[in-house]
């Protein structure tokens, strides 16, 4: 089986961070620091060579499981079968840690999730189903 040729160039993995209507919100969530969190993630990203992207989404929309992240395979990893993780209650310093150990490990389709976010993943709302087909 030869190869599939890329398009547009490989894809690392990414985080799609959900700062809409619930997640963010001091008021939702308090004695959290969003602006830390998504600080400390593009850092991050920033200092891993073009193997990690950052993005913020407006609303995701699993606001009872805010704050979410959704942790995209890259170009590599979806090749090998990984697909998108939906990981909810994102809320601590473990977290963040366990998501950045991932994805320098390679992410979906390549490495395995820490035990810790394998409990933390939630399914995608209908809508992201959908548009996955």
């Amino acid at each position: 089986m030869s190869p599939v040729p890329i398009r547009y160039g490989a894809r690392p993995c990414s985080l799609v961070v959900c700062r809409g209507c619930c997640c963010g919100d001091a008021g939702k969530n308090p004695g959290i620091d969003h602006a830390g969190q998504l600080a400390r993630l593009r850092r991050a990203a920033a200092d891993s060579g073009g193997r990690l992207a950052v993005r913020v989404s407006d609303c995701l929309g699993p606001c009872a499981q805010a704050n979410v992240v959704v942790v995209q395979p890259s170009t590599e990893g979806r090749r090998r079968g990984g697909r998108a993780a939906w990981i909810g209650f994102t809320a601590d310093d473990d977290c963040v840690d366990d998501i950045l150990a991932w994805t320098a490990a390679g992410g979906p389709g390549i490495a395995e999730p820490p035990a810790t976010l394998t409990l933390q993943m939630i399914d995608p709302p209908a809508e992201a189903k959908r548009r996955a087909r």
